[in-house]
């Protein structure tokens, strides 16, 4: 998205345009319940992809998208003639995948919540395999006294008097 300042509030004022000129000036019988969700302008100003989502069927679907695309050159027209822009941007309008999307999510969120559920039901009758804290606990001071007084003299490297694998420097 574009971040100039002069294209966002173009974009805002070309999205007022549209929802009311669909409103009020539109009569095309086949264009459905439409909303305009977003309006996007490059930053040269000269193009706005107006993103839209219409309530109802594929049928309906696919019928305000001709009529969207039958009205594009008046709502272009009247763009032009509200914002008062050198060179008006040319509409191009795009469904909106948004709502799809949020069902798609939904349903997958559901069925994480069936999952969850189910492990919680396998979860209550179950018992630990082994031990309930399988991790080595520190040793307390009185079991590394007898650790220090079990080491063998064997241990010890004859010749140096050191620990085998340790040089003396």
């Amino acid at each position: 998205m574009n971040d100039n300042p002069r294209a966002l509030k173009l974009a805002d004022r070309i999205k007022v345009i549209v929802a009311t000129m669909l409103d009020t000036r539109v009569k095309d019988p086949r264009l459905g319940f439409v909303t305009i969700t977003d309006v996007r302008v490059s930053g040269d100003l000269r193009h706005a992809t107006v993103f839209y989502t219409v309530f109802g069927t594929d049928e309906e679907r696919e019928g305000t998208a001709a009529a969207l695309r039958s009205a594009t050159g008046m709502l272009r027209r009247e763009v032009g003639r509200q914002t008062g822009v050198r060179l008006t941007p040319t509409l191009e309008f795009i469904a909106d995948a948004v709502p799809e999307n949020a069902r798609v999510i939904e349903d997958l969120l559901s069925e994480a919540r069936g999952r969850d559920a189910e492990l919680a039901r396998a979860k209550e009758g179950a018992a630990y395999a082994g031990e309930a804290d399988p991790y080595r606990k520190p040793r307390d001071e009185e079991d590394e006294d007898l650790d220090d007084e079990d080491l063998d003299v064997e241990d010890l490297d004859d010749d140096e008097g050191t620990a085998p694998g340790h040089e003396r420097a």
